[in-house]
């Protein structure tokens, strides 16, 4: 292999987080940014969303005008944006990647390196649902390349597992493709999103919603035939279908970070940070939903231009800061992102995640024995964020052990 390529900032990930970072960081001077891209064209998830919900509330936009519009924004800051090209593994020492592309394999240094990977959603076999291996098993994400990018059929009858806005939007796109939705299937007792009305008189009445219910087996060989459903008082029932979206359950793509040895973060599953966005590992910042799986993409961009400002600083010479204290939640909590503290250093915005519907609970913020802090919040859905003010950060002791958040 030849000797390494250097740039000053690689960004991995040409998503809205990644591409932000790029903007920020090309408009600011840093010098030479390349944003690498896997796939054959730059925007991440947006790019397959037909839905107009991206941008600002005053100019909505489709997914895949936003990615365009974020797209543009970087290569005119003077970003470099690759695509087809995979970030495969490090170096032993410092911010060096070997990538893959369609110039063959290539090694590439640079001075700070932007983790901006995204998220993805847990496939049938990863979510342990028995049965055959039929075709017409998907997640969001590939029906909606399937139907906006690639015009290919779904079948004619689905099943989506799944009500939180993702299941509603891929209910939309198998009504787009001309198939008939047989029904939205939910364990939760009641739909995850606070825009369901708005989405069912969207979509049109008559899409049955199974609350309380599980999808327990696939049926079929060759195509899926249907599939099996419990509800919680132990009826089962078969839906005949062709076609089965599994949607949600979305976990940081975070193998590159696993690969380079950062310190992941149990709850979140992503790298661990705290208020800025350096890792466990000098010279490598990440941002967006690789961190927290998942925020909408404009959450995402912001954090990739609030990275890109770390960035700067440490190429100007700052410091890199210290762990910090961990934070943990308690069940029916899931995560908390940002998940280290550090008191000395700048307040933060957190979010998190609940298994369970809470109605109206009230957070309580401990470190050992002492109670830093509780406050009241609205009601908590598992499918959507939960935030939590900072104002118990500097109650917080470095020596004192981790913050546990937990409900009441």
């Amino acid at each position: 292999m030849t000797a390494p390529r250097r740039v000053d900032v690689l960004v991995v990930g040409a998503g809205p987080a990644g591409l932000a970072a790029a903007a920020r960081l090309a408009a600011a001077g840093a010098g030479r940014v390349e944003v690498l891209e896997r796939e054959a064209e730059p925007g991440g998830v947006p790019r397959h969303c037909m839905h107009g919900a991206f941008g600002t509330w005053i100019r909505p936009l489709t997914g895949p005008a936003y990615a365009r519009r974020l797209t543009e924004a970087a290569e005119r800051a003077g970003a470099t944006v690759r695509t087809r090209v995979t970030a495969l593994d490090w170096a032993p020492t410092g911010p060096v990647l070997t990538t893959v592309g369609p110039g063959g394999p290539e090694t590439v240094e640079a001075r700070a390196v932007v983790l901006a990977t995204g998220a993805r959603e847990r496939p049938r076999t990863a979510r342990l649902v028995p049965g055959t291996r039929p075709a017409g098993v998907c997640t969001t994400g590939e029906l909606q390349q399937a139907v906006h990018l690639f015009g290919q059929h779904i079948g004619t009858r689905a099943v989506v597992v799944g009500a939180a806005d993702v299941g509603y939007a891929a209910a939309g796109t198998v009504r787009a493709a001309g198939a008939r939705v047989v029904a939205l299937v939910t364990e939760h007792p009641r739909a995850q999103t606070g825009r369901a009305r708005a989405q069912a008189a969207r979509l049109g009445h008559g899409i049955p919603l199974l609350t309380d219910t599980t999808v327990t087996e696939l049926l079929g060989h060759g195509r899926l035939s249907g599939v099996r459903v419990r509800h919680r008082d132990g009826r089962t029932a078969v839906l005949p279908c062709d076609t089965v979206v599994f949607t949600g359950d979305f976990v940081p793509d975070q193998e590159l970070a696993r690969r380079g040895g950062l310190t992941l973060d149990p709850g979140t599953r992503g790298p661990a940070v705290g208020a800025t966005p350096h890792t466990s590992r000098p010279g490598v910042f990440a941002a967006g939903n690789v961190l927290h799986a998942v925020e909408p993409a404009a959450a995402a961009a912001r954090e990739g231009a609030r990275a890109a400002g770390a960035v700067l600083d440490f190429l100007a010479g700052a410091p890199w800061p210290d762990p910090g204290v961990p934070v943990t939640v308690e069940a029916p909590l899931r995560w908390i992102a940002p998940n280290r503290v550090t008191p000395a250093g700048p307040p933060a915005r957190y979010v998190l995640r609940t298994e369970i519907p809470l109605p109206r609970p009230t957070l309580y913020v401990h470190q050992g024995a002492r109670l830093l802090h509780r406050e009241r919040r609205g009601t908590a859905l598992p499918d959507r964020t939960l935030t939590l003010t900072a104002r118990w950060h500097d109650r917080v002791d470095p020596d004192g052990g981790e913050v546990r958040v937990s409900t009441g």
